[in-house]
């Protein structure tokens, strides 16, 4: 059994209210010295069996048509523990 977790964000030239709304906050809540947020998703995917490449080519496959648009949004996606 492994978890692979695939990170979903907007690509750089993408306006990210949601981000924009964040960074603004932070200085009214005393956090200053932050030049940009960026907001994005998580998916923690525990698939049966190792991560070998097949099983990160399907899920390649599955962020690309499922998890993220990718006309908008970037994606990556990394092993993260392997039992």
């Amino acid at each position: 059994m492994a978890r692979v977790v695939v990170d979903v964000m907007l690509k750089p030239e993408i306006l990210d209210p949601q981000g924009q709304a964040v960074q603004r906050a932070l200085p009214r809540l005393g956090f200053d010295g932050i030049a940009d947020v960026r907001q994005g998703k998580r998916f923690e995917l525990e698939i049966e069996g190792p991560a070998d490449e097949a099983a990160l080519a399907e899920i390649r496959k599955m962020a690309e048509t499922f998890l993220a648009n990718t006309v908008i949004e970037d994606f990556t996606v990394r092993v993260e523990d392997q039992q």
